[in-house]
């Protein structure tokens, strides 16, 4: 197998993973900055192959999956002029096998299909709900080796650091380490924690067994995003946790194509 960069652009954060030998040696964080340059990209990425040992001219090639296209452009000039290597967009470049039935299928974001075809490979049960949460949380729905579709719902983060910036009073909180609640909040922190997390994990209790009665049984529910280890705690119906689930997306892909990337063929 050969060396790859694997690229989940999301519109908050951007995850950096570094695989060899069918292993992913790391995975970074960056800010998704669209101000950024592919020069700046590039450097980033260097130093960050740098502290596995590898040089940018080991890389075989990037896989990335882009929910902002104009940074989606930049790490396609970065790859190619730092590691001088295709850069394969996935889905576009490299398709995945799930039949999108959304009735406009462009309209679905790389990132819902790639956690939709990584769940899909990881757990057998013929229905799936996928829940990312992230600037936004999305369910979607997997049946058989289909996309259904799903909904997109407010992101835990981005809500609470709304009501900070659009509210006089109400402070910006850590939502990590809520007790078994929720409880009747005693202060302006406490209330808005508790009602921030129970409030989304009542979402997503009742928003499942909503979607359930519209797939064919057995149906399982798998989580992945940051806010999700919170989660987990919390709400009930969670069947799996998988905070890596986009990079075993991409790394997915990368084994169904490795007869096209050990090449090095542009698609």
């Amino acid at each position: 197998m050969p060396h790859l960069l694997l690229l989940d652009i999301g519109n908050t954060n951007t995850k950096i993973g570094v695989v060899r030998d069918d292993t992913i040696l790391g995975t970074y964080s960056l800010p998704t900055s669209r101000d950024s340059t592919s020069d700046a990209w590039g450097l980033r990425i260097v130093q960050i192959l740098g502290l596995h040992g590898l040089r940018p001219g080991d890389m075989s090639g990037w896989l990335v999956c882009s929910v902002v296209p104009p940074v989606g452009e930049l790490a396609r000039a970065a790859g190619e002029r730092f590691c001088g290597c295709p850069v394969y967009f996935v889905p576009e470049d490299l398709p995945l096998p799930l039949e999108n039935r959304y009735a406009r299928p462009h309209e679905v974001g790389a990132d819902r299909l790639v956690a939709g075809y990584a769940a899909r490979s990881l757990f057998p049960s013929r229905s799936l709900i996928v829940v990312d949460f992230g600037t936004a949380t999305t369910f979607d729905c997997i049946q058989d080796s289909a996309y259904l579709g799903g909904l997109i719902c407010p992101g835990l983060y981005s809500s609470a650091a709304a009501l900070a910036s659009k509210t006089a009073k109400l402070p910006t909180i850590a939502l990590d380490g809520v007790e078994p609640g929720p409880r009747i909040g005693r202060s302006t922190a406490d209330s808005l924690r508790h009602g921030m997390v129970f409030g989304f994990a009542a979402m997503v209790e009742g928003l499942c067994v909503r979607l359930k009665t519209q797939l064919a049984p057995p149906v399982e529910v798998v989580v992945t995003g940051g806010p999700a280890k919170t989660l987990v705690e919390v709400c009930t119906g969670i069947d799996h946790h998988q905070p890596d689930l986009l990079m075993r997306g991409l790394m997915k892909t990368s084994l169904d194509n490795a007869h096209m990337l050990r090449k090095g063929v542009r698609v």
